[in-house]
């Protein structure tokens, strides 16, 4: 099936009891059994919940893949994955992680004899200078979080092949709509689906997606023992906004294409992140790795911008009107943050330093407003500074 056919029908169909075309809600927290320890199919809502079964066997569709798992949140899912590894195993990720991420492998996942190190993801031999005999596990954002850098997704899988490594990449940036890393390899996607596949501010969730029935069979076991899963009513809301998923990501793409030229050639702006301008240094990568079902080149809705200094970065983010400054990404409203101080303030400053992440550094997420709009509340807040 196509991906908007997917998107709409895929672990939804209409219920066989009455006919409904949309999903039932099942709230409910127990099951009812045949006898002791003889329920029909589900029998607690942590351990199963047809609503999430829904959702679980949608992303999975979407990512092609074979099995999917619903979580809280984001970093529920990262957690989630983080405990396929044992004590003492090393894990290499992406240098420029998103701040959430970093702090629980830093701050969490160390306290339990986990190792980590960073590399500049989308260069093999910073990885291969960081491979250890107890090296277990990549662990890649692409493109990053928020300096909009490129892995090359085959590459690295390939590298984990020969090192007997599990492939991870978080996908939150581009939602399977624009990238699907299973296909080039990857054992493991992760979502933050209160982003793109959510769209709307008002749904926390997570979502991972495997293809191997060993890996399923762990995060299944995890999911259920740990407990940190999506209520039923999240994973309906979720799976009524995945139905527009394709239709969005076409608008968040097209506008932050508009906006991205038009920053560009802004005499205020130092300098643009953005993988769908030619000057971009992974224009090419990005052209040959993120495409739509149809195989066009797709680059996501998330730009950022280098200003003179801080001064001049707050004072920008002060005069804006239509944009909201506010944490998260991926929604229908424009949406803008300092990293520095936001999503990024629990990275030791030196790291930031290290990773190239300014403090007059500027994350716009592009919503799916009039692009006229958009591109008139940025013109007023940048002229003049």
């Amino acid at each position: 099936m196509g991906f908007s056919t997917d998107a709409i029908h895929a672990g939804q169909a209409p219920d066989p009891q009455t006919g409904a075309v949309v999903l039932p809600l099942v709230q409910s927290t127990t099951f009812a059994q045949e006898a002791p320890g003889q329920p029909k199919k589900y029998e607690y809502g942590r351990t199963g919940n047809p609503t999430r079964e829904a959702l679980e066997a949608n992303i999975a569709a979407l990512e092609q893949g074979r099995y999917g798992f619903a979580f809280a949140s984001g970093m529920a899912a990262t957690a989630a994955v983080c405990h396929l590894l044992r004590p003492g195993d090393h894990v290499i990720a992406t240098a420029n992680l998103y701040g959430g991420t970093y702090r629980y492998f830093e701050q969490v996942m160390r306290q339990f004899g986990l190792s980590f190190s960073y590399a500049d993801t989308s260069n093999l031999e910073a990885i291969e200078d960081q491979l250890r005999p107890s090296t277990r596990m990549l662990f890649v954002e692409t493109p990053t979080n928020p300096l909009l850098i490129l892995s090359d997704i085959r590459a690295l899988a390939g590298f984990c092949r020969e090192n007997g490594l599990l492939l991870v990449v978080d996908n939150t940036f581009l939602s399977p709509y624009f990238q699907r890393p299973l296909t080039l390899g990857a054992d493991i996607v992760i979502h933050s689906s209160t982003k793109y596949i959510g769209g709307h501010s008002d749904i926390i969730g997570g979502l991972v997606v495997v293809r191997e029935a060993m890996l399923a069979e762990q995060l299944a076991f995890y999911q259920n023992a740990a407990g940190a899963v999506p209520s039923p009513y999240d994973c309906w809301l979720t799976l009524r906004s995945v139905k527009t998923l394709a239709l969005r990501m076409r608008q968040h793409d097209a506008n932050a294409r508009t906006i991205a030229t038009f920053l560009h050639g802004h005499p205020a702006v130092r300098k643009v992140y953005y993988p769908g301008l030619k000057n971009h240094p992974q224009y090419r990568l990005a052209r040959r790795q993120q495409k739509d079902p149809a195989g066009r080149p797709g680059f996501g809705g998330m730009i950022s911008l280098e200003l003179e200094n801080e001064e001049k970065a707050r004072l920008f983010l002060s005069r804006l009107r239509i944009f909201t400054l506010a944490e998260s990404l991926g929604a229908v409203e424009s949406l803008v943050c300092h990293p520095a101080t936001m999503t990024h303030a629990s990275i030791p400053p030196a790291e930031r330093e290290k990773i190239g992440l300014s403090d007059s550094l500027v994350r716009l997420s592009i919503g799916i407003e009039d692009v006229e709009d958009l591109l008139e509340d940025l013109r007023q807040a940048l002229d003049g500074l």
